[in-house]
């Protein structure tokens, strides 16, 4: 462990940097972009040297800090010739220098390998993978092949542009998706997290799977805010993770339904990981609409996820000592009214116009001004307010640095246009089989999704996915909830899958048997999306009338319930996993007949199968 009184210095210009990028993010709330030039490159510089700093600051490795301060110094000369290079660069008159190339690589180089230290390898290795195509990829074969970049447009795009790095996700995530990273970092310093874990405890403390289901509802109110489900997993996977497993679940399963729960954070209204807004942009349609098309999927996966788990109890040696019942203070009861009333301010906010961010500023004024009114004594609580600086500077870093790279990925995409080609493909290889291109589409979007956060994975995937699928007939809305969805749980999915990775060192289990895990229970989340393009009234405000809805929300809620069940059969009950799964792709994938048929049997297999439990219960 290196000695913490030698990076004393460090810590107050981390410090420093993190009060940088809040008061940044805080007068772009409210007084607009001052400079998009500035705005976006310098949250770069500032981000990278925080995560530049902090690594050093907990390294005890003498190469390790070596290289830290090289990708620094490789930053900074990159953005100096950045600000040397750019504004003669938009006279269009300009040719790069060998100078200005090598400074360009350089800036590139640095951005993937902070996001190695910021998400891992897999991300990495796919901007680092893309950027190698975009510069040798005319010697790939036949289909990937390209017509051939110059070094000097590769680095004029990806670096000297505002269509590489400092592109449309940058720019979305500086000035819209920080102030909501600040909010999750506010609730959690005024202990809001803790009080929605406790509720959700005591409104699941009863159940037999008691913290595993009160995970769910922990994160899905905690996760509707943040804009990533690996925050999530570390805000509120620290407590729920070690209750689901003193309760007698595996480390495996107790990771899973944390990593799975906080995935479903970002497809929860009111603020869908901020993705609602930038939905409603992308769209043209209001936010109301938005958050309406949304509620309903967003309760049935995590209805599903409670029968799951549910499920998966009933095989499972739990702990069934007598639960003590939960009591809350008159603070406690005041911080969930916070809670809530700050969300409300944000709605409002938007719904009066405003913009995303200065309703995400709203929002964290509220919160302050409630927060600190019960709570004074933080208002003095140098260690909290330290810890707070520093966990919203730090992740608000880390999410600049990743679309930093997500920037160089839809850079070589555009130049080279192989995601256009990668989804002509896909179209020509399902024929237009509507049912087949969708599954194609899932797979290229849990593909396209990999390691990102939801708002760039989303806008990613609408790029590349979402024209082939509006082709097809589907709705607008429809074909980004679709698309979303796919994107969102491409944190659970394997290889990737960075919720589960990120919840496996808490639990202390295997991040790949996690990951699957995830998925398992998460099964219904996979195929609730086809049901937006089959049982298309299942969003409402869509359009569709009400018996029409509530036919398709029976529907879907029933084939949840199945394939939860089918996930999770009882032991000696193995005939329930194809009969169940059957049930539920009639109920969804088939015309009102045959649906309604299929309701029929599947009430009646659920009966039979309670009938069976009673009787065993009673000869045991």
């Amino acid at each position: 462990m290196p000695d913490l009184k030698r990076f004393a210095f460090l810590d107050y210009v981390i410090t420093a940097l993190s009060l940088v990028v809040i008061a940044t993010v805080f007068y772009v709330s409210v007084f607009g972009v001052f400079s998009d030039s500035y705005l976006r490159v310098g949250m770069l510089l500032v981000g990278g040297l925080l995560i530049i700093l902090s690594g050093i600051s907990k390294s005890g490795n003498l190469l390790d800090r070596g290289i830290l301060l090289a990708v620094a110094v490789a930053l900074g000369l990159s953005v100096y010739q950045y600000f040397k290079a750019a504004e003669q660069i938009e006279t269009g008159l300009y040719f790069l220098s060998s100078s200005d190339i090598w400074m360009g690589l350089l800036g590139l180089v640095a951005v993937i390998e902070l996001t190695r230290r910021s998400v891992g390898l897999v991300m990495a290795i796919v901007a680092g993978t893309l950027l190698a195509y975009g510069a040798f990829g005319d010697m790939a074969p036949s289909f990937l092949r390209h017509a051939g970049i110059s070094t000097e447009e590769l680095m004029t795009v990806l670096w000297y542009s505002f269509d590489g790095v400092f592109g449309r996700p940058m720019a979305t995530v500086v000035s819209t998706i920080l102030i909501f990273i600040i909010f999750g970092a506010l609730l959690e310093l005024l202990a809001i997290d803790v009080v929605l874990v406790r509720l959700a405890m005591a409104a699941t403390g009863r159940l037999r799977s008691g913290p595993a289901a009160a995970a769910t509802v922990a994160s899905g109110l905690f996760g509707t805010i943040s804009g990533s489900a690996v925050a999530n997993v570390v805000g509120t996977g620290v407590i729920t993770i070690p209750l689901i497993k003193k309760r007698g679940f595996s480390a495996r399963f107790a990771a899973a339904v944390e990593s799975a729960a906080s995935s479903g954070g970002q497809i929860t209204p009111p603020i869908m990981g901020a993705v609602a807004f930038i939905m409603a942009d992308v769209t043209g349609m209001p936010y109301l609409t938005i958050c309406a098309a949304a509620a309903v999927p967003a309760i049935l996966y995590y209805g599903g996820l409670f029968v799951a788990i549910s499920s998966a109890a009933r095989n499972m040696e739990l702990d069934d000592k007598p639960r003590p019942s939960i009591s809350f203070t008159w603070r406690e009861l005041v911080q969930m009214g916070i809670f809530v009333l700050s969300l409300a301010g944000i709605v409002v906010t938007m719904v009066g116009g405003s913009s995303p961010a200065y309703a995400g500023f709203i929002g964290v004024a509220l919160a302050a001004v409630m927060g600190f009114a019960i709570r004074p004594d933080l208002l003095v609580n140098g260690e909290a307010w330290l810890k707070f600086i520093r966990s919203a500077g730090l992740i608000s870093a880390q999410l600049v640095v990743i679309v930093g790279a997500v920037g160089i990925v839809i850079g070589v995409l555009n130049m080279t246009g192989v995601g256009l080609r990668f989804a002509s493909l896909l179209s020509s290889l399902a024929d237009d089989q509507l049912i087949l291109s969708l599954i194609l589409m899932a797979v290229a979007c849990l593909l396209l999704g990999m390691g990102m956060p939801t708002v760039p994975a989303y806008l990613i995937i609408v790029l590349v996915m979402g024209p082939s699928l509006q082709s097809l007939g589907v709705p607008i809305i429809h074909t980004h909830m679709f698309v979303l969805y796919f994107g969102v749980l491409s944190a659970i999915t394997p290889p990737v899958a960075l919720a589960a990775f990120a919840a496996a060192p808490i639990a202390g289990s295997g991040p790949m048997a996690t990951a699957v895990e995830a998925s398992r229970l998460a099964l219904p989340g996979f195929v609730i999306p086809f049901a937006f393009i089959f049982q298309p009234a299942l969003l409402l405000g869509t359009g569709y009338d009400l018996a029409d809805s509530a036919q398709s929300i029976l529907f879907v809620m029933l084939a949840t319930i199945l394939i939860s069940r089918a996930c999770y059969p009882r032991r000696g009950k193995a005939f329930m996993v194809p009969v169940g799964l059957g049930l539920a792709v009639a109920l969804i994938f088939f015309g009102p007949i045959v649906s309604w048929i299929a309701v029929a049997a599947g009430i009646g297999l659920m009966f039979i199968d309670r009938l069976n439990l009673t009787a065993e219960n009673q000869v045991s």
